[in-house]
Parts: C-alpha cells; sequence; structure tokens
C-alpha cells in the first residue's frame, strides 16, 4: 500500500543529466546577460543592503563599503572623462529640430552645421560637447538635461497656443451662434436698432461677483445669467431705476430705499422688490417699432420695464424658460399693449395702456395721459434684418478711431432719468468722421541749447568731390587773414529764442460715476477722475484723455471743470 502511495515516474525519453543548483545559476546568467545585452545600460552592481534578509534594513557602512570596493566612485570618474551620450547627426536633428525656427520641420544644409546650430542655439558650452564624423557627443547628462528640458517646454508653448486658438474659436462661435438665436426670436417681427444688432453679449453688467450688497439676496452658488439696470415704470408711468437679475430659475428686481429706523438711519440700502420664478412668467410683450420695452406678464401684475440689451435678456429668458418648463415662453408683437398693475389699498388695480407710434429720431419721446402712454420713435432696421459673422468691424467704418459699435450707457443708478444730457442712440458715425485727429506737435527744443549757425537758411547737402579742390580756396591774407579767423572763432553767441507761449488747456471734466470699458476703444475711470476732453459728440459719447490713455467715454457719467 506504501508502495502505491509514491510511485516512481521515470521519463524514460529524457537521457540527459538532471538539474542541478549549478546547471539553475548558469541558465539563470545567461538569461540575465542576454537581457541586459538588449538594454542601454552597460553595467549592473547589486548591493547588498542587511544580512537579515528583511525589507527596510539599511546597513549604512555596509553599502559605502561595498560601494567603494565595486569601483562605482572610479566608473563615474572613467564615465565623466569620456562622453555620455552620443546620436547620429540625424536622429538629433529630428528629435531636437523644434527648438529653432531655423530647424523645424526640416533643417536645409549640412546636418552639422544643423547640430551645431542647434547646440548654439541653447547656449552650450564649446567643451560640453565633441563633434564627430557622423556623430556628436555630449559630455554631461545635464546638457542632455537641458536639450530635453528646452524640447518639452517648446511642445508646451505651442500646445497652449493651440488651445487657446481653438478655444476662442469656440466662443467666438457660441456667441455668434447666441446672437443668432436671439435675433431668430425677433426675426420678421420687430425693427432692430443699428448699433445693436452686431452687439456682443456680456451677460453681467453690473459685475455682480464684486457686488455682494447684490448678491445677498441670491441662493449661495446661483449662477447669474443677466444683470443689469434697467428701468421700471409704476402705474403713473413713473421712471424707477431697478436691478434686474435673471437666473436659471428667478429673476429678481432690486431697488434701493432709505433707512427710517435703527443705527443705519438715513443711509440708502439695498432691497429685494420681487423675486419671481420663470415658471410664473405667463409671457412677454413688446411693440414691432425699434424701442427699449416690452412688459413681463405674471400671474398677479405686469412688469413695464425698459433695457438697452433687452434682446439679449429676452433670449436668455426664453431659453430657461423652456429648459424648465419644456415650452415656449409665449411673446406678443403689437403697437398697442396693456398691463396689469397691482391693487393698492382703496383703489383699483386695473389696467394701463401703451400706444406706439411712428415719430422722428432714435430716441423714445414719452407723453403720458391718464392710463395711456404714448411712446414715439423713428424707423429702424427692418424687421427681416439680421446680425452679420463680422458685425463688429463692418459697424465701426473706415474711421480709425471709430465710435462704439452701441448706444450710451443710461446715467447710473441713483440719478435722475433726464439728469443728463439727452443720448441719441443713432448712428453717430456720420458726425464723428468729420472730426479730425489732433496732430501730435513736435516739442520745441530746450531754451538752453544755441541754434546752430545757419540753420534758417539750410543748403542741401552736397556729395563729396572725388577730387581734391583745395586749390580753389581764397588764400589767407597775412595778419588780416588771421585777424579775420580770430573774430569768426570768438563771434557771441546768438540770442535766444523766445520761450513758446503755453499751450492752451483743453476743458476737463470730472467722473461722477465709475465707468468700466466694453471695448477696447473705451476709457475705463472710477468716481473724481479728471478727464482732458479732446472732443465732445452730440450722440452722448465723447473723447478725451486720462493718463496718456485716449478713449471714448459717456458724457453723461461726467460734468465739466
Amino acid at each position: 500500500f506504501i508502495r502505491m502511495l509514491f510511485p516512481e515516474k521515470l521519463d524514460s525519453d529524457k537521457k540527459g543529466r538532471p538539474t542541478t543548483a549549478g546547471s539553475k545559476i548558469k541558465k539563470q546568467a545567461n538569461d540575465l546577460v542576454n537581457t541586459l545585452m538588449k538594454c542601454t545600460p552597460h553595467y549592473i552592481r547589486c548591493i547588498k543592503p542587511n544580512e537579515t534578509k528583511k525589507p527596510r534594513d539599511w546597513e549604512e557602512s555596509r553599502v559605502k563599503h561595498q560601494v567603494e570596493y565595486l569601483g562605482l566612485k572610479e566608473n563615474i570618474r572613467v564615465r565623466r572623462a569620456g562622453f555620455a551620450y552620443r546620436r547620429l547627426f540625424n536622429k538629433f536633428l529630428q528629435r531636437y529640430a523644434i527648438l529653432t525656427p531655423e530647424t523645424w520641420p526640416s533643417w536645409r544644409g549640412d546636418e552639422r552645421q544643423g547640430v551645431q546650430h542647434l547646440l548654439r542655439s541653447v547656449n552650450m558650452e564649446p567643451d560640453q560637447y565633441q563633434m564627430g564624423q557622423s556623430k556628436v557627443f555630449v559630455k554631461n547628462p545635464e546638457s542632455l538635461f537641458l536639450l530635453e528640458e528646452m524640447r518639452e517646454r517648446k511642445f508646451d508653448s505651442f500646445a497652449r497656443v493651440i488651445q487657446k486658438a481653438w478655444r476662442r474659436h469656440i466662443a467666438i462661435r457660441k456667441y455668434e451662434q447666441m446672437r443668432e438665436e436671439a435675433a431668430s426670436i425677433l426675426y420678421n417681427f420687430k425693427e432692430r436698432r443699428r448699433n445693436s444688432i452686431n452687439r456682443n453679449f456680456v451677460g453681467d453688467y453690473l459685475g455682480m461677483e464684486e457686488r455682494p450688497e447684490l448678491r445677498q439676496f441670491l441662493a449661495k452658488r446661483e449662477r447669474v445669467d443677466f444683470a443689469d439696470s434697467i428701468t421700471k415704470y409704476d402705474r403713473r408711468f413713473k421712471p424707477i431705476k431697478r436691478d434686474f437679475i435673471l437666473t436659471p430659475k428667478y429673476f429678481y428686481l432690486i431697488g434701493r430705499e432709505k433707512v427710517k429706523k435703527g443705527p443705519e438711519k438715513g443711509q440708502i440700502k439695498e432691497v429685494l422688490k420681487k423675486k419671481v420664478e420663470l415658471q410664473a412668467v405667463s409671457g412677454v410683450s413688446l411693440s414691432t417699432r425699434q424701442d427699449d420695452f416690452f412688459i413681463l406678464h405674471e400671474n398677479n401684475a405686469d412688469n413695464f420695464l425698459e433695457s438697452i440689451f433687452k434682446t439679449e435678456l429676452i433670449s436668455l429668458l426664453c431659453k430657461r424658460f423652456e429648459e424648465l418648463t419644456r415650452s415656449k415662453l409665449p411673446l406678443s408683437f403689437k403697437d398697442t399693449l396693456q398691463f396689469r398693475v397691482k391693487k393698492e389699498g382703496w383703489g383699483g388695480g386695473g389696467t394701463r395702456n401703451v400706444t406706439f407710434v411712428r415719430g422722428q429720431g432714435d430716441v423714445a419721446a414719452l407723453k403720458a395721459g391718464g392710463k395711456t402712454l404714448t411712446v414715439s420713435i423713428g424707423d429702424g432696421l427692418p424687421r427681416n434684418a439680421k446680425p452679420t459673422r463680422k458685425g463688429a468691424a463692418q459697424g465701426r467704418g473706415g474711421s480709425r478711431h471709430p465710435a462704439p459699435s452701441r448706444g450710451a450707457p443710461p446715467a447710473p443708478r441713483g440719478a435722475c432719468r433726464n439728469g443728463g444730457p439727452q443720448i441719441s442712440r443713432g448712428d453717430g458715425r456720420a458726425q464723428r468722421d468729420t472730426y479730425k485727429m489732433p496732430q501730435k506737435q513736435t516739442r520745441a527744443p530746450p531754451a538752453t541749447a544755441l541754434p546752430a549757425r545757419n540753420a534758417s537758411h539750410p543748403h542741401k547737402a552736397r556729395p563729396p568731390s572725388e577730387h581734391n579742390m583745395d586749390f580753389l580756396n581764397v588764400p589767407d591774407q597775412g595778419v588780416a587773414g588771421m585777424q579775420r579767423r580770430r573774430s569768426v572763432s570768438q563771434r557771441p553767441p546768438p540770442a535766444r529764442r523766445p520761450k513758446p507761449q503755453p499751450k492752451a488747456e483743453c476743458p476737463r471734466c470730472r467722473a461722477l460715476y465709475q465707468y468700466v470699458g466694453q471695448d477696447v476703444d473705451e476709457l475705463s475711470f472710477n468716481v473724481g477722475d479728471v478727464i482732458d476732453i479732446l472732443m465732445e459728440d452730440a450722440s452722448g459719447w465723447w473723447k478725451g484723455r486720462m493718463h496718456g490713455k485716449e478713449g471714448l467715454f459717456p458724457g453723461n457719467y461726467v460734468q465739466k471743470i
């Protein structure tokens, strides 16, 4: 029974010697050599860190002893004395061609000169490399690391350029699509303004990130789609400034009131006038003219508003409404509009009417009578007008310093509606082009400098003569000639030029409100800044200079001094 448990397995086919410990070591060594021959390293030294055969047991003295007697230090010294890196010219050029524009994408010329050009471009010392017949030899690995690092930096910079161009392309396409979608909402229904049809959409015109007094009414981390200062009309058609904020779920109307009680009595604070869910909006009514009025209809009462960015606002409102309700927001285009007012006290709510008629100019003229408001405004662009792809460039015309492609912004909050100058929203390009840019005056020479002799009668420079013409000069006449030369050399300096008259100071103005430029040719300023007025325009956009920078700014934001 025991013999059956341990049967003897005899391999009759195998006639060689059985595997021994020595043969195993020899086979493993041969496999290791074959593997090393396929790799770059030329040598391997095995260092034994301890005698306990345990991990993380490091005997420093034993390791130092092995490093010293294995000759690793001497090997490194010999390696440094030679050249650690060598590569064929064509392969070297192919790998590092991106470092210089002359070698990218391919070097045209002798490969040896191309390699030398690359090494000179990275400021590598001549003693750090040698040129062979067909290879380049680099002494220190640090020099090779320098080449690799510069190569990676080049790839990184080019990748950033490509990313920036692609993101810019995507952003431009996105905003063009938004502008076309907004225009399609009003297409064939409403006339468009000349200076706003090709305007870029900004969204946040109030700078909500830096306005905590307005941000307090919003939920935490609530995204702002649109924010701007608009005009709201009450039941008596009295204009009131409000801050309109649109988020993905709500729209807010924020006003300002004076505190009547408490420690902050007399101060003006922001007050939340209305917070409405977008699902509660039942529709929007607009006229067919080019005005900026629109009515937001709700369940209880309506809002009669005016905004110069109405197209952007309504397009975003329609988009958010469709996302929430899966249906289109009803839009109505009529020249006779009606809105409901909220019931207050004993007085009934009732309705108010707004009638739009043809007038003159691009500025709406309002005339209230009882429960009806009449708005007269001139004709705008046709109802089938669409924004162009490059509207900003086309709307600027050929002027070198054009006016911005939109109307002047309204006066800031707290200012009377009619307190500033009347702003024309028409195309004032024809008027602005008639002005000429002030020419830069040449600075007069300093008073201490003496003018050059005969400077008032300049002569043309004569070309040098090929022959010596000294024989034509009049010879000196003895003592008389000496006296003449002495008198010429001691001639008193001429009188100085009179000091130039002081330049007439251009008119100045002081900023009443802060303004942040919305375009590259606009001037940004803070409250109290003094601006030199270079040009005044009837459209409301003035041209000025501040801190050496020239640009356009709204005239109703400043006061002349």
